[in-house]
């Protein structure tokens, strides 16, 4: 058969019952069935098609997700028309529905790692009057991509104290992280000092901040340390946990010493994680040191005993691998 005739496509889509009133999971089935018949690239030019004439969210995100299986590039333009909203009639579907359609797309785009899409993704998130859920995945889609065009854009959603959702902000700032650009470095740090000492709102936006610092090369910069450094003080603990985590990726001479102060933080999980941290830069001494001595509570000697005893264990398994 000629995929390439409109005429043959709209037949497949009406034997699938695209312009019936079946109910979804029966269009479903019979789409899925047509695994059975077609080969990938066939598919590829059944679901764009189906993707053009449909109106059903949850027949549509079944077509997203046989898309994001195969993941070909034929199938990009027609996602990236799904996302902007080029085919539907909001006026005559629920919007809740989809903006979760769009979602996938966001995601489904994202997997295909074609910078073409980039500026689409982009559009969609500096759309302040858009559904937060979609600028919150195009986000993130634009850091796995991982085109550097999109660095300043995201940067601006991260810097925009206007934004009226601080996830948007938080997303861009994981998305930057994901970039690895050294450009993202001022204005993370720029929010972990303004947004010092604050709580609330800002918590889960100086976690990402600290996350996507964690994964820069933000080395023996002074300023860079001690913004991540006071955020070791702040009163969620998570924050004082990713801080911990920044700087143990960090090439910073001061990381060990800075980290080794947490041992004696009031949050359980802040000291197990700083000695989890401080092993993953030394090794077994740090375990040795606060398992023998008193200067350490119960809790902490108690962890560093079960990582020397997992240590331990992982020796052996080794040893007998060898043999």
């Amino acid at each position: 058969m000629d995929l390439e005739s409109e005429k043959d496509l709209n037949l497949i889509a009406d034997e699938c019952g695209l312009f019936s009133d079946e109910k979804s999971d029966v269009i479903i089935e019979k789409i899925l069935k047509l695994e059975d018949s077609y080969d990938s690239s066939e598919l590829v030019k059944i679901y764009n098609y189906f993707m053009t004439v449909c109106k059903t969210p949850a027949v549509l995100s079944e077509l997203i997700r046989c898309q994001d299986k195969i993941r070909d590039r034929a199938s990009l333009p027609v996602l990236v028309d799904v996302l902007l909203g080029k085919t539907i009639d909001f006026d005559a579907v629920d919007k809740d529905d989809y903006n979760n359609v769009r979602v996938m797309c966001a995601k489904a785009i994202a997997n295909l790692k074609d910078t073409s899409a980039v500026h689409a993704l982009l559009y969609c998130l500096n759309n302040k009057n858009e559904h937060y859920k979609v600028r919150f995945a195009c986000a993130d889609a634009l850091g796995k991509i991982g085109d550097k065009y999109a660095v300043a854009p995201l940067i601006d959603v991260v810097k925009d104290e206007n934004e009226k959702s601080v996830y948007i902000r938080e997303s861009a700032a994981s998305a930057l992280g994901m970039l690895g650009d050294i450009r993202a470095i001022d204005p993370l740090v720029s929010i972990l000092e303004t947004k010092n000492g604050l709580m609330d709102k800002f918590t889960f936006l100086k976690e990402r901040v600290l996350e996507a610092l964690g994964k820069l090369n933000i080395g023996d910069d002074d300023r860079v340390f001690n913004a991540v450094k006071k955020s070791l003080l702040d009163e969620s603990p998570q924050i004082r946990i990713n801080a911990i985590e920044a700087l143990m990726e960090s090439d910073n001479p001061k990381a060990y010493e800075t980290i080794k102060e947490c041992l004696k933080d009031s949050d359980n999980e802040v000291k197990r994680n700083a000695l989890i941290a401080l092993y993953n830069i030394s090794g077994r001494p740090i375990l040795d040191e606060v398992s023998s001595s008193s200067v350490y509570d119960d809790f902490l000697r108690g962890e560093a005993v079960s990582l020397i005893e997992e240590y331990e264990t992982d020796d052996e398994d080794n040893n007998d691998d060898e043999e």
